[in-house]
């Protein structure tokens, strides 16, 4: 074994020592959820019980189940969440295009307004949200949890850096081919900047499917909340929060993410590591 290999697999050995414990802490709430959720009330709160459930109690799931319609709530989540995304997909690539490749009068000007989008809290317009929605009647709608997401200024700049570095021969290439601006972007943009795609995919349906204060400010029935809001349901009680249920709900929620992310974990993490066009 060379003195290379050797130095590379110590530092390897080195870098996996500090990653494990700190894999192990990042999983330690996941693991208490599911465990949690398997226990008995009793158990919760009893300090004689061990870490691990005495009998794995998977009734509290169905117990949970009944409490509220999470199958109404799940499917609203998977429809509010996909319209965001797919609206968001959209809107970013084509202004991302524009503000790339395009020159207009007031280009500069209304790009950096786009990203003042960025550099405003989402709760400092609510209210003007939600007032704009209810002059046009889509309060407690699924439409009112989309409509203000439609459009992203943070995902308009993160792909416009990538569509920047693409190099403009491909694209004069193209229009001599007779490609016009569509083609050019759907046959020449969007296959070298799938990465950057991704990445903001995955931001865009973790941040909406955990978003919890817009719908609860615009809906007020089961038949339009989301997963979160059920979620926050299970916690209000007279006689305080059944964590049993609770915990159940929990990984309910987070289950549908956990599942995407196993099935396509290379694909997201190709993502990340390769954003962007070298």
């Amino acid at each position: 074994m060379s003195a290379r290999t050797l130095s590379s697999r110590l530092r390897g050995g080195w870098l996996h020592l500090v990653l494990v414990p700190v894999a192990l802490l990042w999983l330690s709430p996941l693991v208490w959820i599911v465990l949690t959720s398997l226990k008995t009330k009793t158990e919760v709160f009893d300090p004689e019980a061990g870490f691990l459930p005495a009998v794995l109690n998977f009734a509290n799931y169905p117990s949970t189940l009944s409490v509220a319609p999470f199958g109404t709530y799940l499917l609203n989540s998977v429809i509010v969440t996909g319209s965001i995304l797919v609206c968001q997909l959209v809107t970013i690539t084509l202004a991302a295009y524009a503000f790339a490749r395009l020159e207009f009068p007031g280009k500069k000007l209304l790009f950096t307004l786009f990203l003042l989008q960025v550099m405003f809290p989402i709760y400092a317009i609510f209210l003007t949200n939600f007032v704009t929605l209810r002059e046009f009647g889509l309060v407690n709608t699924l439409a009112a949890m989309v409509v203000p997401f439609v459009a992203s200024g943070y995902g308009t700049f993160m792909l416009r850096q990538s569509f920047r570095q693409v190099p403009p021969e491909l694209s004069d290439a193209a229009r001599l081919d007779g490609c016009g601006h569509f083609g050019i972007l759907w046959h020449v943009y969007l296959p070298l900047v799938q990465p950057t795609l991704v990445a903001f995919a995955i931001i865009s349906v973790v941040t909406h499917w955990n978003d919890y204060m817009w719908p609860l400010l615009v809906t007020n029935s089961d038949s339009v909340r989301t997963l979160p809001i059920g979620l926050g349901l299970l916690a209000k009680s007279d006689s305080g929060a059944d964590w049993t249920r609770l915990m159940a709900g929990t990984t309910i929620v987070v289950s549908p993410l956990l599942i995407v992310f196993v099935i396509f974990q290379r694909r997201f993490i190709d993502s990340f590591m390769h954003t962007g066009v070298k």
